[in-house]
This record gives structure tokens, C-alpha cells and sequence, in this order.
């Protein structure tokens, strides 16, 4: 129970100062929201479908590749450098909040982020008319493991790689913008040469991508994106075993200084 109520404390603290900072706030919403926009008219326009089709393809691959990416890796290894940097981690020494708490505070704060945005971008695609035509239940599972899977593999760049905020955006450039386009996020795989397909089958952002398509967009069932699922469901684990493992050195380091 103290654990929970100290997570809690930690996610509370995260999202209260976000929503201080109204502009970040805004722009977190107008980013998928025109990435949103832009993908369904091009669609619509080259491919000849129906705006609510084209939606309907657009959305998961917006809310994969534009949002949850930015805002759960970004975001993330922005949180943790950023708190470095302010000596949060120190002062964590020396209160009774315990680590642990203090890492899956952070999750949990970048899950009720990244299931905001979710809601954002399936509603806006609502508007003209795109739906969701598989399983809820599965797609929402499918989003929270693709946020572990980013916040994971954020606690392991901000706590090894970053060491002030600066870094941020250019270790997230030089990581993602490759692997989100790579993973179809902007472009759809079926354009993909074959060479391009085979070295895709091993980047989680492609299994994210085309197992949340194919149950939004396709109405598809679990055993139809199993492949996609169950290297979705290893990685995450992996990730947040790395990210863990990566947190507990940072402290470590961190109380020798």
C-alpha cells in the first residue's frame, strides 16, 4: 500500500506540473492532431478512399508513430534528465519515498499521458468519420505496451546516454526518426522494398504499428497479429528489465557524487 500511494504521489507531481506548463500542453495536442490531419487528406487524395477510410488507416499509425513516441520515449528521457539535473534524485535520498515508487511513479504518469492522447486522436478521427473496428480491449492493450515498451527504452537513453536536457532532442532524433520511419509510422510498409521489409521485422515501432492497424483499421483478431503481439509483449518486457536495471545504476552513481 505504501508503494501505491507513493506512486501515485510521484505521477500526480509529473502530470500537475505539466498541465502548469499550458504551452507544452498545447503543442503535445496540435502535434498528433495535424500529423492526424495531414496523413488522412494525403491518403484520402492518393489513394482515392473515402475521408473516413483514410482516417481510419491514419489514426493508429498517428497515435503509434507522432504521439506516443514523443511524448513516452521523448518524454521520458526528458523526466529523468531534467530531474538530474534539478537534483531531484538527490533530495529523493533523503526523504522516505522509496525508488521503485519513484520509477513506476514515472510510468504510470506517461501512461495516463499517452492514453490522453490516445482518446485525442480517436476522437478527432471521429469527427470525420473513422472508427475502431477491432476488439477495445485488445487495441487498449496494444497501446499500453507499446507505452511501457517507450518509457522502458526512455529510462535506458536518459539514464546511459543523456546527461543535460540539451541531449534530449538529438538522441531522440538520432534513435527514432529512423526506426519510426523504418516501423511505417509515416509512410505505409506495404511501400517498403523487400530488402527494407526484412530489416523492419526487427524493429518493435513496425510490430507496434501494424498490430494496432491491423486491429483498429482492419477489425483483426489476436490470432491474426500474434507475431506482432508476442514481439511487442517480449520487448516491452525486456525494456522495462533494462530500464529497471539502467535506474538503479543511475542511483547508484548518483549517490557517490
Amino acid at each position: 500500500m505504501k508503494y501505491w500511494r507513493e506512486t501515485i504521489a510521484v505521477a500526480q507531481r509529473i502530470l500537475i506540473e505539466l498541465l502548469r506548463r499550458r504551452r507544452s500542453l498545447i503543442f503535445w495536442a496540435i502535434f498528433p492532431i495535424s500529423v492526424l490531419m495531414l496523413g488522412g487528406y494525403i491518403l484520402a487524395e492518393r489513394a482515392k478512399l473515402p475521408i473516413a477510410d483514410a482516417f481510419t488507416y491514419t489514426a493508429p499509425s498517428t497515435l503509434v508513430g507522432a504521439a506516443l513516441f514523443f511524448s513516452c520515449l521523448g518524454g521520458s528521457v526528458a523526466t529523468v534528465v531534467a530531474e538530474r539535473e534539478q537534483q531531484t534524485l538527490k533530495r529523493l535520498f533523503l526523504s522516505p519515498l522509496s525508488g521503485t515508487s519513484y520509477f513506476f511513479g514515472i510510468f504510470l504518469a506517461h501512461s495516463c499521458i499517452g492514453l490522453g492522447q490516445a482518446l485525442l486522436i480517436y476522437t478527432t478521427a471521429a469527427f470525420w468519420g473513422a472508427s475502431f473496428k477491432g476488439l477495445i480491449i485488445l487495441g487498449i492493450l496494444i497501446i499500453i505496451l507499446s507505452i511501457v515498451a517507450y518509457v522502458g527504452l526512455g529510462f535506458i537513453l536518459g539514464t546511459q546516454l543523456a546527461r543535460r536536457i540539451e541531449d534530449v532532442n538529438a538522441l531522440v532524433a538520432a534513435f527514432g526518426v529512423p526506426l519510426l520511419i523504418l516501423g511505417g509510422a509515416f509512410l505505409p510498409s506495404s511501400l517498403f522494398p523487400k530488402t527494407l521489409i526484412h530489416i523492419a521485422q526487427y524493429n518493435p515501432i513496425y510490430h507496434m504499428n501494424e498490430a494496432f492497424v491491423g486491429v483498429s483499421a482492419k477489425g483483426e483478431q489476436l490470432g491474426d497479429i500474434k507475431l506482432h503481439f508476442w514481439f511487442l509483449v517480449v520487448f516491452a518486457l525486456i525494456m522495462v528489465i533494462g530500464g529497471w536495471l539502467s535506474y538503479r545504476r543511475m542511483l547508484v552513481r548518483e549517490r557517490k557524487l
